[in-house]
């Protein structure tokens, strides 16, 4: 398993905009399509964001698009998701994690299990 570790996350008024940032020290983090899940308090975990590996595809859940985006710099080994717009139901702790592809495009099923502490976005007044 491609263990990775989230970082960002934090408090930020409804309207507004975070940042979050996902990166594993493996060599194997350009060869992996990566996404965004989250989980709101007595919720399901649900799919947000994925990128393909070669960032040649994207794919958004319809309660994000067009407020949330996600990008890759494989170089810093790092994953991103831009989060504009911010809503209170956007509140939930996000989660990075390894996504099954095809040869066209990401799918929204994560690869692996191996979920780690997350980070905790909160949308409030």
């Amino acid at each position: 398993q491609v263990r990775l570790v989230e970082s960002g996350g934090g408090l930020v008024r409804p309207g507004g905009s975070l940042k979050h940032s996902c990166t594993t020290p493996g060599h194997v983090f350009s060869s992996v399509s990566i996404g965004w899940f989250r989980q709101a308090p007595g919720k399901e975990r649900e799919f947000v964001a994925a990128i393909a590996w070669n960032a040649g595809h994207t794919l958004y859940s319809d309660s994000v698009k067009g407020r949330f985006t996600i990008s890759r710099d494989n170089a810093k080994k790092t994953l991103y998701l831009q989060m504009n717009s911010l809503k209170p139901d956007d509140t939930a702790v996000y989660y990075c994690m390894v996504v099954q592809d095809t040869t066209l495009e990401v799918t929204t099923t994560p690869l692996f299990d191996n979920w780690g502490q997350g980070t905790q976005v909160t949308v409030s007044s």
